[in-house]
Parts: C-alpha cells; sequence; structure tokens
C-alpha cells in the first residue's frame, strides 16, 4: 500500500482515539449541571476523570503533528479555512484545563461555580464545534485554485455542519454520563443511568438523520456499513444502560464513535478536502502528502512509539480503575 494511503487511515485512527477518549472527557463536564446536585457530588463527577482528562486530550496533540508531517496541505488549508472554529475550540480546552486545577483552590461556593461554568463551557463548544469542523471536511468547502478557503466562518455552519455539530454533542454527552455511571456510586450513579436513557434517545433521533445524510450523499458500502455499524452500537448501548451493564453501555458507546468515525472517514476518501468550487480543486491523498522519504520516517516513528503510548495510556487507565465513591470525597473534605 502507498504510505500516503497509509497515513490517511493512520491519522483517522488518531482522530477516533481522540474523540473516544476526550469524547467521554467532553461529557462528563457537560453533566455537571445535570448530575451535580451538591459540591461532593459535582467533586465526585469531576474526580472521575481527574487522572487521564489531560492524557486523552494529548492524542490531538499527535494527531495534528502527524497532519502536518503526513499531509502538509492539508493541514496548512484547515487551519487557516478553520481558523475561528480551531481557536474557539483551543480557548475552550485551556478554559476547562485551569478550571479542573483552579476550582478546589478556594472554598467559596461562587468561585467554584464560576469554575464549573467554565468547565461545562469548555466541554461544550469544542464537543459542537469538531462535528461542525469534520463535517464541513466530508461535505466540502469553497476552494480555489490554489487550495486556499475562499469562505467564512458562516461557510461552516451549513444544515450539514450543524447537524454534525449536534450529532458529536449528543454522541460525546451521552458517553460521558456513561462514564460517569461506570465510575461512580449513590445517587450521582442512578441519576447518570437515568439522564443517559433520557439523552440516549434524543441522541438516536438526530444521529439516525446525520448518518442517513452521509449515507446518501457518500454512498458506497463500507459508508453504508459503518453507518449500519454505528447506529447498532448505539442502540446497544442504551439496551446495555437499561439492564444496569454500565461497562457494557460505555464500551457500545465508544464503539459507536468508532464506527461513525470511521464512516466519515471512508466517505471522505480519497480526498482529505474536496472543493464545492470545482473538483479539480480538491485536495487528494496524493496531491496533498509529503514525500515517501518523510513519510518511510515517520512509519518507523509510530511503529515504533504509538504502541509504547497505548500500553501507557492503558496502564494509567488500570491503576485508576476502581469508582470514584461519595464516601471517599466526604472523607476527604473532612480531612481537609
Amino acid at each position: 500500500m502507498d504510505l500516503a494511503y497509509l497515513w490517511f487511515w493512520i491519522v483517522g485512527v488518531l482522530f477516533v482515539g481522540y474523540f473516544v477518549l476526550d469524547g467521554f472527557d467532553f461529557g462528563v463536564g457537560m453533566s455537571l449541571p445535570f448530575l451535580g446536585r451538591d459540591d461532593v457530588s459535582r467533586r465526585q463527577i469531576i474526580n472521575t476523570i481527574g487522572p487521564v482528562w489531560d492524557l486523552n486530550e494529548t492524542w490531538v496533540i499527535v494527531a495534528g503533528a502527524c497532519l502536518f508531517a503526513a499531509f502538509p496541505e492539508w493541514y496548512a488549508t484547515m487551519f487557516s479555512g478553520f481558523y475561528l472554529p480551531l481557536l474557539l475550540i483551543l480557548l475552550a480546552l485551556i478554559a476547562r484545563g485551569v478550571s479542573f486545577e483552579y476550582r478546589h483552590q478556594r472554598e467559596s461556593l461562587r468561585w467554584k461555580r464560576a469554575f464549573d461554568r467554565m468547565i461545562v463551557i469548555g466541554s461544550a463548544l469544542p464537543a459542537f464545534l469538531w462535528g461542525v469542523a469534520v463535517a464541513n471536511i466530508v461535505q466540502g468547502v469553497p476552494l480555489d485554485g490554489d487550495h486556499e478557503f475562499t469562505g467564512s466562518f458562516l461557510t461552516l455552519l451549513n444544515p450539514y455542519g450543524l447537524l454534525g455539530g449536534l450529532t458529536t454533542l449528543l454522541l460525546f454527552f451521552v458517553h460521558g454520563v456513561y462514564f460517569v455511571a461506570l465510575k461512580t456510586d449513590g445517587r450521582v450513579h442512578d441519576d447518570a443511568r437515568r439522564l443517559a436513557t433520557r439523552a440516549g434517545v434524543a441522541t438516536v433521533a438526530v444521529a439516525s438523520v446525520f448518518v442517513a445524510w452521509t449515507v446518501l450523499a457518500h454512498l458506497s458500502l463500507p459508508v453504508v456499513a459503518l453507518g449500519a455499524l454505528a447506529a447498532v452500537l448505539l442502540l446497544s448501548s442504551l439496551v446495555a444502560n437499561l439492564r444496569d451493564r454500565e461497562g457494557w453501555a460505555f464500551g457500545f458507546g465508544a464503539g459507536t464513535i468508532l464506527a461513525a468515525v470511521l464512516m466519515l472517514w471512508c466517505a471522505l476518501f480519497p480526498n482529505v478536502m474536496p472543493s464545492t468550487t470545482d473538483a479539480a480543486h480538491s485536495l487528494t491523498i496524493e496531491n496533498a502528502s509529503s514525500s515517501d522519504y518523510t513519510l518511510t520516517i515517520m512509519s518507523w516513528a509510530a511503529l515504533i512509539f504509538l504502541p509504547l503510548a497505548i500500553v501507557y495510556q492503558g496502564w494509567t487507565y488500570w491503576v485508576f480503575r476502581k469508582r470514584v465513591t461519595r464516601a471517599r470525597i466526604e472523607q476527604a473534605a473532612l480531612t481537609h
């Protein structure tokens, strides 16, 4: 297989890892207003991702770095054309990270509530904008003969892009609520299961429309198969949640995101940035990739370091595998 095509799929896998892992981080953050009835429950929710959220975010750094090295033309066009939404995502991620670190620095309820709001906004905004960005990449954007984006931020807020954003927002929300149910006990656990059921119904409705639109616009066997698989996995996650099988619900939710992202990647193939102005202006895998020498070096580096990163992250999740109990949070509050 040509290395450029191989790296197209490697970049896709890296974004799958990011959306699956940081996706439930976003969902946990967005669940605070719905599940955080008091400060103890809010701390319980936040602590479910406390040891892993920053590690999950490294996936987007690796994905962006690989995109820059393997497909510099794609990187340049996307980051210049999508400058504002990507900047908003960056600022939201910074605000969320700062809030995780600073909310416990004072006992003031007003202080904590302010940072809690920043966590919610810093989770919801990227969850929505990532969907808008990816949907527009798949649908295509106006490009000129030099592969430069000729639209504006409002160009990206088209019906398909907005539907993509709403789909990722809801998928990540439900995915995060599953994680809260998996990692907590008591009232937070019970409330999370009920919330996942209600939000899951809305997610099925919105995601079904988005998948159907994508399949009809990019009709092919892989797109149809992966779209159907995503739908089955999403419904399976709801059934598992209703049966109080949090681990299965979370696993099926992760599988839903994996299948959905791969569906979009198959819909994009062999383009990397289709042009709606003129098909001849589109960026493809071949005209956007780096040299074979660069891709060869990257392939050896990925072969060595990517498995190490996956093993390390898996070990981290194993170390912090236990539930975050309310009793433990209350005991920690008393000792302080």
